[in-house]
């Protein structure tokens, strides 16, 4: 088969088409013949030597994400057959023409959504569920921020906060990204550029915040919740390294939490996937949700993709399509 692999670490360059034996599934997965791979910064990390692929997934082959037909099953899997369309979360090797994935991490293409729309969802859909609605409890009426409104993460907590109940703020880097996430259901949006959310939110607190930013937004973030509120990080982008003013957590009570999901046990995986088929499946398949695909790279060009994923001028998904 051939994949897109990270030849050494390095810029976006270093990724390169070659060719590779296609993955041995086990008992209990199935081997799924790619049409399109989500691209997540994890992947960027990654190519830069910084985020080690966990034990069992290829090391040289980024692709979190991906959506396909599934080509054979292996021989304890009953929910799945040859033939079947599904979205599936992977531990890496999603930038090649096949990877394996356990049976009880796929999911069916919703209904109306293309390779494309599908292969953005695994990544983002377990993220979000599992830290804005299991961890942080976001409930009806209430309010959360998102800080990175724009990204994949953001535009998919944006529509599922929504849907739920609760008043969205985001974050964004430009007025034209704060348009597309009120498009896509938030009520308000704050360019970081030029308005400092802090000052902006100070008056009008929130109860959830999801962040991916860390570093000096840390300390914002705790005055800006309101007491009992939670804050929950999946990301530090600019820095993991903070200052906690401990009095200040207790007085208001607050929720200090954060996850990732790689390295998650399958089980913990699964559970949350059979979650998010009876919760938010029928979402999706109802048209409540809209995906958002900003630009879709041939396997050869992964490297454009990770260009655009580090110049930060999406909106939404970006996605690997593969012949």
């Amino acid at each position: 088969m051939k994949a897109a692999i990270i030849t050494t670490y390095g810029k976006a360059d270093v990724l390169k088409l070659e060719e590779r034996e296609s993955p041995v599934i086990d008992k209990n997965e199935v081997l799924i013949k790619v049409k399109a791979a989500g691209v997540n910064r994890p992947d960027v990390i990654q190519r830069q030597g910084k985020y080690p692929a966990p034990d069992g997934a290829p090391k040289d082959i980024p692709g979190l994400e991906v959506a396909g037909i599934i080509e054979c099953v292996g021989a304890d899997v009953k929910q799945w057959k040859a033939g079947d369309q599904v979205c599936a979360l992977v531990a890496g090797g999603g930038y090649a023409q096949f990877v394996n994935a356990d049976a009880g991490l796929c999911l069916p293409i919703p209904e109306g959504f293309s390779f494309a729309d599908a292969a953005g969802l695994p990544e983002t859909m377990f993220t979000v569920w599992n830290n804005v609605f299991q961890r942080a409890h976001l409930q009806k009426g209430e309010s959360i921020l998102i800080h990175g409104g724009s990204s994949g993460i953001g535009i998919t907590a944006i529509q599922l906060a929504t849907y739920f109940g609760a008043k969205v703020t985001v974050t964004v880097g430009s007025d034209a990204k704060g348009q597309a996430c009120l498009d896509l259901g938030a009520d308000n949006y704050i360019n970081y550029k030029t308005h400092d959310f802090e000052k902006e939110l100070i008056e009008s607190p929130v109860d959830v915040i999801l962040d991916i930013i860390g570093g000096e937004y840390f300390d914002k973030n705790l005055n800006v919740l309101r007491p009992e509120g939670r804050l929950v990080y999946i990301n530090a982008m600019k820095g993991n390294i903070v200052s906690l003013n401990l009095g200040k957590l207790m007085q208001k009570r607050i929720t200090l939490t954060g996850s990732t999901l790689r390295s998650r046990e399958i089980s913990f995986k699964r559970n949350l996937a059979a979650e998010l088929y009876k919760k938010v499946w029928p979402i999706l398949a109802s048209g409540h949700f809209k995906p958002v695909v900003f630009a879709t790279f041939p396997l050869n060009e992964a490297y454009k993709s990770h260009e655009l994923m580090e110049s930060s001028q999406h909106i939404g998904k970006i996605v690997l399509e593969i012949d």
